[in-house]
């Protein structure tokens, strides 16, 4: 398994990114609730979000982000994905 975080750039239509989120949240819920979202959450600002993934592969994470419900309503302008080696931390094991 490897860890990713995800970089979420919020786009413009916030009123409609706003009538998703409450199904976006749902969603990354479950995925806690599975161990597959390790953290997650909007910047103080509300440009956009970072959210920790443990995920197979890179492949396997893509998949996770088109069943975001953020995905078909097309109000994420940019989706960073990077892998992440984390060292330390109280949550790690």
């Amino acid at each position: 398994m490897a860890r990713f975080a995800v970089e979420l750039v919020f786009g413009p239509d916030s009123e409609k990114r706003l009538a998703v989120r409450p199904a976006h949240r749902e969603y990354i819920a479950s995925l806690a609730e599975k161990g597959v979202v390790l953290a997650a959450g909007p910047y103080a600002d509300d440009t956009g979000a970072l959210i920790i993934y443990e995920a197979a592969d890179e492949a396997s994470l893509k998949e996770i982000l088109s069943a975001d419900p953020y995905t078909p309503a097309n109000v994420i302008t940019k989706w960073e994905i990077r892998v992440w080696n984390a060292l330390l931390g109280s949550w790690l094991q």
